[in-house]
This record gives C-alpha cells, sequence and structure tokens, in this order.
C-alpha cells in the first residue's frame, strides 16, 4: 500500500503493537545535550574531590620514589596498584553519574523500554534496496544537515573566541603555569557554553523531527482502520469489558434516580423496585432502579438516605421486579396494587408535614 494512502492518525492499538516490536521514537541530540550539562556540573562539583585524589597521589608517589634505591618487581607493583586506586577514585564516580543520566533519558523517553526483539536479526536490513532507500531517506538526510550545521557552528564559535581573545592567548606563554592553565579553562569553559547553547536548540529541532518523522510512520490507511476496529469488536475479552462497562454505567444512572423516586417497594432484603409516578408525564408509575440481593440494600439504604418511603410488599416487589424494566412503566395487571401503595404514601407525607 502507497506511503502516500496512509493519512490516518495511528490507533492506540497500532501504538502498543509498534512499542511491543520496539519501535518508538527517541531523540540522541536530547541525551546528548543532557549529558553534556549534567558531565560538566559534576566535573564542577567533584572538581575538589578529583585535585584532593591526584595530589594525594603523587605525594604518595613522590614518597614512595624517594624511599626506593631500585626498581624492581614489587615497587612496580606497588606503583601499578597506588595509580590504578587513584585512577578509580577519580574516574568512577563520574562515570557512575555519566551512565546514570544516559540510562535515565533513554529511559524517559523509551518509557523503560526493553524489549528483545531488536536483537533479533532480520534479513531485510542487508536487501541491498532497502540499504540504498536508507541512504537517501530524508531522516538521512536531516542527519547529513544537522552534523554539517554542529561542525559549522564549532568552527564559527571557536574562531570568534581565538579571535577576540588572540591577545591574551599568545601572552599566556608569559603566564605561570597556572595562570596560563587557568585562562585555557575559562576558554574552553566558555566556548563549551556557547557551543551547549547552539546545540540546545539544535537538540529541540531534532526531537520535534525524530517526534514527526515516527508519527509519520505509524500513520495508518483508512481501511486498516477499519480493519482493526473489525478486529477489535469482535474479540470476546473487549466486547465483554464494554458490556460491563455499560452496566456500570447504567446502574450507576439507576442509583443516581433513586432520590428522585416516590416509594421503594422491598422484599425486605432480597428484592427492591424504585417507583415514580409523575400525572403530568406519565400514564403509569415509572419503575426507575431495581436490585437484587446487595443492590436492592443499596437502592433501600440511598432512598433511606434522601426520605423515601419504602413498603414492604414480598409478592408486589417479587413480581415488579421480575417483569418490570427499568425506565418502564409498570404493567397493567399491578395498576391497582401499586395505587394503593401511592395512596398510603401520600397520605402518610401529608401527615408528615
Amino acid at each position: 500500500m502507497a506511503a502516500d494512502s496512509k493519512t490516518e492518525k495511528a490507533t492506540p492499538k497500532k501504538r502498543r503493537d509498534e512499542r511491543k516490536e520496539g519501535n518508538i521514537f527517541q531523540s540522541t541530540d536530547v541525551v546528548n545535550i543532557v549529558f553534556v550539562f549534567v558531565s560538566f556540573y559534576a566535573l564542577k562539583q567533584l572538581a575538589p574531590y578529583i585535585l584532593g585524589t591526584i595530589t594525594q597521589f603523587m605525594k604518595r608517589f613522590l614518597e614512595l620514589a624517594g624511599s626506593v634505591n631500585e626498581l624492581n618487581q614489587n615497587n612496580v607493583g606497588e606503583y601499578g596498584r597506588e595509580f590504578m586506586l587513584a585512577s578509580a577514585k577519580t574516574i568512577l564516580p563520574f562515570a557512575f553519574i555519566c551512565m546514570t543520566v544516559g540510562v535515565i533519558m533513554h529511559g524517559i523517553q523509551t518509557r523503560f523500554l526493553f524489549t528483545a526483539k531488536n536483537f533479533y536479526p532480520k534479513f531485510n536490513r542487508i536487501s541491498p534496496m532497502q540499504g540504498i532507500k536508507k541512504l537517501f531517506s530524508l531522516k538521512n538526510a536531516t542527519e547529513l544537515i544537522k552534523n554539517i550545521l554542529k561542525v559549522i557552528v564549532l568552527i564559527v564559535i571557536l574562531y570568534n573566541l581565538l579571535k577576540a581573545d588572540a591577545e591574551t592567548v599568545m601572552r599566556t606563554m608569559d603566564m605561570s603555569v597556572s595562570g596560563s592553565i587557568a585562562h585555557m579553562f575559562d576558554l574552553m569553559m566558555t566556548m563549551i557554553i556557547r557551543v551547549s547553547m547552539v546545540f540546545t536548540v539544535i537538540a529541540l529541532f531534532d526531537y520535534l523531527f525524530q517526534r514527526w518523522d515516527y508519527e509519520r510512520k505509524i500513520r495508518m490507511s483508512k481501511q486498516e482502520v477499519k480493519e482493526e476496529f473489525k478486529q477489535t469488536e469482535g474479540n470476546p475479552e473487549i466486547k465483554g469489558r464494554i458490556r460491563d462497562l455499560q452496566r456500570q454505567r447504567a446502574r450507576m444512572r439507576m442509583m443516581q434516580a433513586v432520590p428522585a423516586a416516590d416509594v421503594i417497594i422491598r422484599n425486605p432484603t432480597h428484592f427492591a423496585v424504585a417507583l415514580s409516578y409523575d400525572t403530568d408525564k406519565n400514564n403509569a408509575p415509572i419503575v426507575v432502579a431495581k436490585g437484587q440481593d446487595e443492590l436492592a440494600l443499596r437502592i433501600v439504604r440511598i432512598g433511606e438516605e434522601h426520605n423515601v418511603a419504602v413498603i414492604e410488599d414480598k409478592p408486589l416487589a417479587r413480581g415488579l421486579y421480575a417483569q418490570t424494566e427499568v425506565n418502564h412503566e409498570i404493567p397493567m395487571e399491578y395498576y391497582g396494587a401499586v395505587a394503593e401503595v401511592l395512596v398510603f404514601v401520600y397520605k402518610m407525607n401529608k401527615k408528615m408535614r
């Protein structure tokens, strides 16, 4: 089917199926830019600790070197252990933070999806025609433009920085070692900040593009939507769930109508039927709610809370429950019995007033 015919947005089922297959959208540029910001913030916070660790290592190294007359296997082993320990102390905290940031950012974008299907070999990927199509795809063209733009941005920012600070850079030759290092560090940080700001804009564009491209790829044709609807509607589980929801909603509407009833006829715990009669609108009393066992008790309880008269009449309650439907008039055979109940209720209400 031609891609042009796929004009409909993907359905929730289509999205779930794509997710199961591992087809999700994510922007690596967003991950990278957050990674850069967090990495440099972590480096700034860890700098005193890292410098302190390096200083301790150098002191320890010089102490060992001063106490040794000649190198042997033991000395070299001790130097190696000290070096490995210092390296671990300086690198591992920073590496752990960077790794955690990468995992969290990928997890946020993918909602922590893990599927083994991406590791299965797909032989259509080694098709020459598929390779050519990918080579000239919109996504690859966008990636190429984006990478060229990044290189241009780096060159322009570096050129402008060096041009504006050329004299100071040349004077670093006359500065002390610490002053020269501090100046070059400031220059590097300025460049990183400017590059990061531009790359943030590029990352935002990449995120929007990746989302748009993903939505475009999972679009469906009208026929696919119709077929999915047929399959979904034909699913017994879904049909059952729909019926359950419909029953729940109908029951909620029924219970909301109980406070407006004129009378509730009960038996006394198994059945309850709530009736309403408006002489201007109805030819006969209307059943607004009915229930059995627990539902019957709920109808009675709600009625009592709203001062609806509750009358106990076992045969009438059982008969009305069996032969009536909610929102329908009662059968003619019950007119007389129900009329007697309503007259009794109206008289009782007048006395209470």
